[in-house]
């Protein structure tokens, strides 16, 4: 029972700090949305958390805009990454293609930009190369 509980409480615990970082992904410091960034990278990059997204995924769909939208290099890089990964999360059900659709235009944009940094448009490239293989319906 005691184990149960202690992986319980480990898991809430593990949940909290996902919600703080994502809280973090809209926090005016540049610093502060790159650890954040790079928080859940680990994060999704470590274990299955598709449940846990899916009630959050717009809010985190939102910031992650935010973020390549507004953000200039390393951040940029790191929201692809990230979105990459919540893609996988998402899969290829409805929706990670609500996330793919929704996103896209941001990825062509930073992808098409010739003065965003060489790092945040070969991420966002990958991004939109991964998202489209998983999660998009449409063959075109």
């Amino acid at each position: 029972g005691s184990e149960a509980a202690s992986e319980q409480g480990q898991e809430e615990e593990a949940e909290d700090r996902l919600k703080e970082h994502m809280d973090n992904l809209l926090d005016k410091s540049t610093k502060m949305r790159q650890a954040a960034l790079q928080s859940l990278r680990l994060a999704f990059s470590s274990r299955i958390l598709s449940e846990f997204l899916l009630e959050r995924r717009i809010m985190l769909t939102d910031s992650l805009e935010k973020c390549l939208k507004k953000g200039k290099g390393e951040e940029q890089a790191l929201a692809g990454t990230v979105l990459t990964l919540l893609c996988l999360q998402m899969g290829s059900g409805p929706e990670g293609e609500e996330l793919f659709h929704s996103l896209k235009p941001v990825l062509i944009s930073v992808l098409t930009d010739s003065t965003a940094s060489p790092s945040a448009r070969q991420s966002c490239a990958m991004a939109l190369g991964m998202c489209c293989y998983i999660a998009a319906a449409d063959l075109e």
